[in-house]
């Protein structure tokens, strides 16, 4: 996570009614509380690190599902929410959808919207590429940086 990101979050923390806002991404967890004033403190800690012993007891258990027969993997690049809100496929709900597993699309073009605050944010694609899974499901809470769409570059 970059400052860039940072500043973005502490100003959406002064714009809006929420008090708190706690994200954890990349090893690093970020703690903004807004107090009088509209005054944003920030903690930034280290996410914990899983003990050496649960590792191991971790490793174990995936050993054991590499038995079973191998599911195809899908390699792709991801389109990421950029803000926590509402996820929508489409711009209404008796409405299309912007995009269905298979669509081809181009940079820019409208993939989603992310309802933030009655807000409704539309989400553009940041790659040119076919849609191969969509991550989420209508109406769904998602956090920032949360993989949306599945997309094989073209």
């Amino acid at each position: 996570m970059n400052v860039k990101e940072i500043k973005e979050l502490i100003e959406l923390l002064k714009g809006n009614e929420i008090t708190e806002l706690e994200i954890e991404r990349e090893g690093v967890k970020i703690k903004l509380k807004k107090g009088s004033g509209n005054i944003v403190t920030t903690q930034v800690v280290p996410a914990p690190q899983p003990a050496m012993h649960q590792v191991a007891a971790a490793a174990a258990p995936a050993a054991k599902k590499e038995e079973k027969p191998a599911e195809k993997k899908i390699d792709g690049v991801t389109i990421n929410s950029p803000m926590v809100g509402t996820f929508y496929k489409a711009p209404a709900p008796d409405a299309a959808a912007f995009v269905k597993e298979g669509d081809v699309v181009s940079e820019g073009k409208t993939v989603c919207i992310i309802e933030a605050m009655k807000l409704m944010n539309e989400i553009k694609s940041e790659v040119k590429g076919k849609i191969i899974k969509i991550l989420v499901e209508n109406g769904q809470p998602v956090e920032f940086g949360q993989p949306l769409f599945l997309v094989e570059p073209a």
